[in-house]
């Protein structure tokens, strides 16, 4: 999540959280936060057209937080409603942690009956030549003397 995201969650300034963070910068290993480098920052700037009120937050290089980082935050900003932001993002990550177990679960069923479909595919596709080669061998073969009880109208 980017700082200024965190910051309107929290109710506090983007500066005010910023500092916070570098104040302290030991708690947030590179797993936890990082900046964007000045070519990813401006990447990020050049997908967003912005007037210049909205640059507020965007003259600097944001700070990106994981989970972890998200949730070292409750310790550095420690106020009550840091730790009740910090809960529900808590478990807005768990749920989306699930939804991505379903997914992914669902996709791998998908492959398999996606799997199994080519594979009868094939199947039938090898029947119907059996088929094929049966009917012309049948119409390659001279017709056969019927044998058995023959009616008088076919003597």
């Amino acid at each position: 999540m980017l700082d200024r995201d965190l910051a309107e969650l929290y109710g506090l300034d983007t500066k005010v959280l910023k500092q916070q963070v570098r104040r302290n910068l030991n708690r947030f290993p590179d797993d936890f936060m990082f900046e964007l480098t000045k070519e990813e920052f401006e990447n990020w700037r050049s997908q967003f057209v912005t007037s210049n009120s909205d640059r507020m937050g965007l003259r600097y290089s944001p700070m990106v937080f994981t989970e972890h980082g998200v949730l070292m935050l409750s310790s550095v900003l420690n106020s009550k409603k840091a730790i009740a932001v910090n809960i529900q993002i808590m478990r807005i990550f768990t749920r989306m942690r699930q939804m991505l177990t379903d997914t992914l679960s669902l996709k791998l069923e998908i492959e398999e009956i996606r799997k199994k479909v080519q594979n009868q595919d094939k199947n039938i596709e090898l029947v119907f030549s059996y088929l094929d080669e049966l009917i012309t061998k049948q119409e390659e073969q001279p017709p056969r003397k019927r044998i058995g009880y023959k009616p008088d109208h076919l003597v």
